[in-house]
């Protein structure tokens, strides 16, 4: 078998897989006729396509850090160790949690298509800058000695500003989708979302993998770009913000802002109505809680896998070798579970189902912690995974949808989406001050604390109390569903 092929046989088993989920989705009949359902597929599906390739250019900033931590500084320690990408992704995350109040307005006035081509735009460009300066690191362009004295503080710059356009995905994602998904179809539609999410965490992790391993570090940023670049594109061509402006019929979606025809709010008496809601404050509360635990676990396993791997073997391991595909998996098992109990079992309520996988993160993680040295580490986190994402793709892709309304879209997805990457920022900072620290020895390899197991405690430990938090206030969202104005 040709080794390219044999490379790719895991893309080909995921995409028949996703095709299978798609097909196979449970459907809420609300009478939409067959030209609509078509046209509503070729709206979103490049929509989501592009927000999984935001993923890919957000994401390889980790496999980035498996070529740079093989680098020399110019102490001599490695070019990117774990403070230093924890103070990295700290800084774009903050980012990009504070930025709904620039773009969540800015949506609700232009329009979600608005903001994906405003996102997509801005991330290739940030990506092809990443991949410059990584190519005079590489290759010891005149830059190069200006960029290994400030490399934290260049890449930080730029990562932000990265995870700035970054912020408008999720944004223009749930604004377009809003008008054309009826309440009672949401939870289907947070499985696709869930789907979408999973895709882009499989781009940037196994593919972007490969493409360290077959091309090389600065393509792990360039390949991000070129395809964002060919998704603008086909966006700007076929992604429509509403169902009336692809020439097919609005209609009254059941959601919070449903029969409001009144003038539309400014975004400053949005802001104060959604941080008046105690249901937004609790999802968003629950969703800053999931930000650190995805991330926990999504950032930290290989890079904890490679670091202990002289003592604990798990680099060689089926879950390291295939980390994105197994996300990717676990993902579309969450979102796809979640969604269809919430539409079928639950009646289009998202908080039992988001307890319900918060309660599995609480096990996970206690486990954990007792297990993380054993070979069970990496399946465990797997199912962790399959929770926390069911969950975001359940609040931040339907909730936000449901109680923010079509209207205010936007602003709600901000609020919600922001708090979930200030919950990363945090977790950032906090493993940024707690993990070990790495060392190079003679032949450049992982050697001092970093290499020993048992200096890597802290990793799960301080995921326990998260899950306890994100756990109770699950509680409060029981019963919780929109309002809309007329029936």
């Amino acid at each position: 078998m040709p080794v390219w092929l044999k490379e790719f046989r895991p893309i080909l088993l995921l995409l028949v897989v996703v095709a299978l989920v798609f097909y196979r989705l449970p459907a809420v009949d609300v009478g939409h006729d067959k030209r609509y359902l078509k046209r509503r597929i070729l709206n979103w599906l490049p929509l989501g396509l592009t927000y999984a390739f935001l993923y890919m250019g957000r994401y390889n900033l980790k496999v980035s850090k498996f070529a740079f931590e093989e680098m020399s500084g110019s102490d001599g320690s490695p070019l990117m160790g774990n403070a230093d990408f924890g103070m990295i992704f700290m800084w774009g995350t903050i980012v990009y949690g504070i930025s709904f109040l620039i773009n969540g307005p800015l949506t609700d006035r232009l329009g979600g298509r608005f903001s994906i081509l405003t996102g997509a735009l801005g991330a290739l460009v940030l990506n092809a800058a990443m991949g410059l300066a990584s190519l005079s690191l590489v290759h010891h362009g005149p830059m190069s000695g200006f960029l290994t004295a400030n490399f934290v503080v260049v890449f930080s710059v730029l990562y932000a500003t990265n995870m700035y356009f970054q912020s408008f995905g999720a944004v223009a994602i749930v604004k377009v989708n809003a008008p054309w998904f009826h309440v009672r179809e949401r939870g289907v539609f947070g499985a696709i979302f869930g789907i979408l999410i999973s895709l882009g965490i499989y781009f940037a992790f196994d593919l972007g993998s490969m493409i360290l391993e077959g091309l090389g570090l600065v393509w792990v940023f360039f390949v991000p770009a070129i395809l964002l670049a060919v998704f603008w594109v086909i966006d700007f061509l076929v992604v429509r913000n509403s169902p009336s402006e692809a020439g097919l019929g609005d209609f009254n979606t059941g959601d919070a802002t449903s029969g409001d025809d009144g003038p539309a709010l400014g975004a400053r008496a949005v802001f104060g109505m959604m941080l008046r809601n105690p249901i937004i404050l609790t999802i968003a509360g629950v969703e800053f809680c999931s930000g650190f635990l995805r991330q926990a676990i999504m950032q930290w396993f290989r890079t904890f896998a490679k670091q202990t791997d002289v003592v604990l073997g798990l680099k060689s391991s089926f879950v390291y070798d295939n980390w994105g595909l197994l996300l990717c998996i676990a993902g579309i098992t969450g979102g796809v579970l979640a969604g269809t109990i919430s539409d079928h079992l639950f009646q289009s309520r998202r908080g039992p189902v988001a307890g319900f996988l918060y309660g599995v993160m609480l096990v996970g993680s206690i486990l954990l912690a007792f297990t993380y040295q054993t070979p069970i580490v990496g399946w465990l986190v797997i199912v962790m995974s399959m929770a926390v994402i069911g969950v975001h793709g359940m609040l931040s892709g339907t909730a936000s949808m449901d109680f923010g309304g079509a209207r205010n879209a936007g602003i709600a997805v901000g609020i919600i989406d922001g708090f979930v990457y200030l919950g990363t920022a945090f977790m950032s900072l906090t493993y940024a001050l707690v993990l070990p620290r790495e060392e190079l020895d003679a032949a450049g390899h992982i050697a001092g604390a970093a290499a020993d197991p048992a200096k890597w405690q802290a990793w799960p430990l301080a995921m326990i109390p998260m899950a306890v938090i994100g756990l109770f206030l699950t509680r409060r969202l029981w019963n919780a569903k929109p309002k809309p104005k007329t029936a």
